[in-house]
């Protein structure tokens, strides 16, 4: 059983800042990429920014330069460090990882979630 959980996420003012973290957990043997995905309501989910185990980023245009993706392989973490806050930064936000676990091949997995809301 693979497990990603993430935390971080609430109630933030508009130019405040907050960091999001997804820990990864369970049978697994090895991550590739972690990435941050968001969802506003009536919207589709859409990629933030994306990590490599080598530490190569993506990032969406909307957030360059305000947000700040990182991660740690010894504890399959990532993390998202936000700035500069919006309220169109407003979404649920999801972890990914694309991993090898140790009855699969190589899978993408999904934590459930955290929301952010930034009010203006």
């Amino acid at each position: 059983q693979v497990q990603l959980v993430e935390s971080g996420g609430g109630l933030v003012q508009a130019g405040g800042s907050l960091r999001l973290s997804c820990a990864a957990s369970g049978s697994i043997f090895r991550v590739n990429t972690m990435g941050w995905y968001r969802q506003a309501p009536g919207k589709q989910r859409d990629v933030v920014a994306t990590i490599t185990n080598g530490g190569s980023t993506n990032y969406a245009d909307s957030v360059k330069g305000r947000f700040t993706i990182s991660r740690d392989n010894a504890k399959n973490t990532v993390y998202l460090q936000m700035n500069s806050l919006k309220p169109e930064d407003t979404a649920v936000y999801y972890c990914k990882a694309y991993l090898h676990s140790f009855s699969l091949v190589w899978s993408d997995y999904w934590g459930r979630g955290t929301q952010l809301t930034v009010s203006s």
